[in-house]
């Protein structure tokens, strides 16, 4: 018996190893987070939409046109929220336009935005695949 094993006996000192069901557990539920994450990864990004402003145009002091682009998943319906600012970017139109399934391409487009007060810009909020 080494010196090692001795004092381990005296003193009531074990080496244990975790239970073999408790390294088996911690296992399977770590490869559940890693899977569970990539498929929220991989949902996420099949529903991605980008939409870009090319231009603005003012039409007058009640309407602002908007000039946009917009890529989604092939045979994907979408809606847009537009959005009209004054000088100080505070939000004086605001119109909300659902664009027909698309084919996976970018596709340009253009709308009016009727105003409450003078507008300085226009843009494209947002995108979601409805």
């Amino acid at each position: 018996m080494t010196t090692h094993q001795m004092l381990d006996e005296r003193y009531g000192r074990t080496r244990s190893r975790a239970p073999r069901w408790l390294v088996v557990s911690g296992v399977v539920v770590a490869a559940a987070v890693i899977v569970g994450a990539g498929w929220m990864t991989v949902a996420g990004a099949l529903d991605d939409v980008d939409a870009r402003t090319t231009g603005f145009q003012l039409v007058d002091d009640g309407s602002v046109r908007i000039d946009f682009q917009v890529t989604a998943p092939p045979g994907r319906s979408v809606a847009c929220a537009l959005e009209a600012q004054d000088a100080d970017h505070g939000v004086v139109g605001w119109k909300v336009i659902t664009l027909d399934e698309t084919d996976g391409t970018a596709r340009a487009f253009q709308e009016s935005i009727p105003t409450v007060a003078e507008a300085t810009t226009g843009l494209v909020n947002s995108c979601w695949v409805t």
